[in-house]
Parts: C-alpha cells; structure tokens; sequence
C-alpha cells in the first residue's frame, strides 16, 4: 500500500450532499464521473491523495444503493493506492481474504481496482487501487 487514495461516502443524492460538504470543506467538488459499471455517479473533493469521494447510487440494483438500503447513508469504503492491482489481490487472497465480485474491475478514471469483502476486514469496504502511474487509462476527473 503507497497511501489512502480516499474516503468513500455513500449519499442519497449528489443534489443534496455536494452543498452540504462543500459547506463543511470550504470548497467545491473537483470534478464528477459516473461510473456505469458500479451504477453510481460520484464527486470527489480534494486533490491526491485522501479525497472524499461521495457516491449517489443511479441504479437501484447497485452496491452502494443496497448499502444506503441497508445501513442508510454514510462511510462506504476506503481507498488505498497499490502498485498492481492483481499483485495486491493476489497477496490478499493468500491471506485468506476475500474479493468481491467481480474482481478486478475499472473503477473512477478507468483505473484498475478491486474491493476486499467487509466480512474478512473488521466490517470496513477496502477497495484497492492501481497506482494512476501503473494504470495507462488513468485520467483524473477534471479540475482534480
């Protein structure tokens, strides 16, 4: 692990919750994306490393809209930045950890990551991943 890459939050709405932080934050987002694949869109304040992510669940079959069903809004997932994302699966899996489905995957700006199961993780979401140098579809949301 290089460093948190952010924090994630689930909201129930990007409409709502964008005034909200960027009250507490003193600042705007600096960019939004939505990410299909996770059925999500998503605003990130901050710039690096430890972002706040906040994640508004666009399809309601979607992790991050039963999580909000589940448990309400709140702290999603952390993000850590790994050299490789499939060494660090690899290495996580050999301890005994679990990845959820479907593993790797493309997450925020294309980059390759992958999610540890809360159940092996002291309930906490882990999602790893890739290094925006090792990932070559990296793009950072724009203004970040």
């Amino acid at each position: 692990m290089d460093k948190i890459d952010h924090i994630g939050i689930a909201v129930n709405s990007l409409a709502t919750s964008v005034p909200l932080y960027s009250a507490v934050l003193g600042e705007n987002p600096c960019g939004e994306e939505t990410v299909p694949t996770e059925g999500v869109r998503v605003a990130f304040f901050g710039e690096g490393t430890g972002r706040i992510e906040l994640l508004e669940p666009i399809d309601p079959d979607s992790a991050v809209a039963r999580f909000i069903g589940q448990r309400g809004p709140g702290l999603h997932h952390i993000c850590v930045i790994v050299p490789d994302v499939s060494v660090a699966l690899e290495r996580a899996r050999a301890e005994g950890l679990e990845a959820v489905p479907p593993g790797i995957r493309r997450g925020t700006g294309g980059r390759a990551v992958a999610f540890l199961h809360p159940r092996h993780t002291a309930g906490v979401l882990i999602e790893l991943a890739e290094s925006p140098r090792q990932s070559a579809e990296h793009r950072i949301p724009p203004g970040c």
